[in-house]
């Protein structure tokens, strides 16, 4: 029966209405409406999303949100990829090298956040007091300019695992022949990796770019943890911002209006992977000549 698929399906498909549609309908509902966590609500149409799309406070904190996630994303896929190709070509320790890289991706997120606030703390953390002998005066959490850089610093130490082992796993899975067939004809590591072994994981690369990005979008436990959002606004992001609405200002509709705009961006980037994610299955080599025996 055609039908039996969407049979098995079914189960799947309800779970995922209800812990994620659901919860994203109800976000929408409530936007439109005045909602302090009482049982009064009242309409109020799109005064919420006025309200904060007219608020320069709102732009500053999204600006932020995107600071992070582009220059976390990119430093993570750079040193992930390095990474990677690296150690796809030594056969000895790699073993080793992955299990040591993996750490850091196995520490939860406040956790994380616990260690290098110890780690960088103005009076007992170990970086700010080696600084110290070279005449460096460092306020890593606490300055409004260090903020932002050393939070993008610690999601780098954390998260570029996840990039180096989907990589890994991808060059890992090219067939051999091709490489050795561009070996015989005379191409160096660099040119292999160049113009077979890059255009082979392109699609994947940009996968896990996408997974990064909107990982990044919706970061809180490093920033909650750490500076909390501050100095002032220099380090505050959607998702601190709108858990700070919701139970400290206890503006939960507009917290929720927070979460629908940010649910666009997120259905943006999927829209954005999904028509630009071709797999790439043309390798061409036209920078050298056979060799001629």
């Amino acid at each position: 029966m055609k039908q039996t698929p969407y049979f098995f399906l079914l189960p799947s498909i309800l779970i995922l209405a209800f812990t994620s549609l659901y919860p994203i309908c109800y976000s929408i509902y409530y936007s439109f409406f005045n909602w302090n966590w009482g049982n009064q609500k009242d309409f109020v149409g799109l005064s919420n999303y006025i309200s904060l799309l007219t608020d320069k406070k709102f732009w500053i904190i999204i600006k932020n949100t995107f600071v992070f996630a582009f220059f976390a994303c990119l430093i993570e896929i750079i040193v992930g990829l390095l990474l990677a190709i690296y150690i796809d070509r030594i056969k000895y320790g790699s073993t080793i090298i992955r299990t040591l890289l993996l750490i850091p991706l196995m520490i939860s997120g406040i956790s994380v956040t616990m260690l290098f606030k110890v780690i960088l703390d103005n009076m007992f953390g170990i970086i700010p007091y080696f600084l110290s002998f070279i005449g460096i005066k460092s306020n890593f959490f606490g300055s409004y300019d260090a903020a932002m850089p050393t939070i993008i610093g610690l999601d780098v130490w954390w998260q570029t695992s996840f990039v180096f082992i989907i990589i890994l796993a991808g060059l890992q899975s090219i067939p051999s022949e091709p490489i050795e067939a561009a070996k015989m004809d005379g191409a160096t590591e660099w040119e292999i990796t160049r113009y077979i072994r890059l255009p082979m994981i392109r699609s994947l690369i940009f996968l896990v770019l996408i997974f990064r990005s909107i990982d990044t979008l919706k970061v809180f436990d490093i920033i909650w943890g750490t500076t909390g959002g501050g100095p002032g606004l220099a380090t505050e992001a959607l998702q601190t911002y709108a858990y700070r609405v919701a139970y400290s200002f206890l503006e939960m509709s507009k917290s929720m209006t927070v979460m629908v705009l940010f649910s666009v961006v997120v259905i943006f980037l999927t829209v954005i992977y999904s028509k630009f994610n071709k797999d790439i299955c043309y390798v061409s080599f036209p920078f050298y000549k056979p060799i001629t025996i």
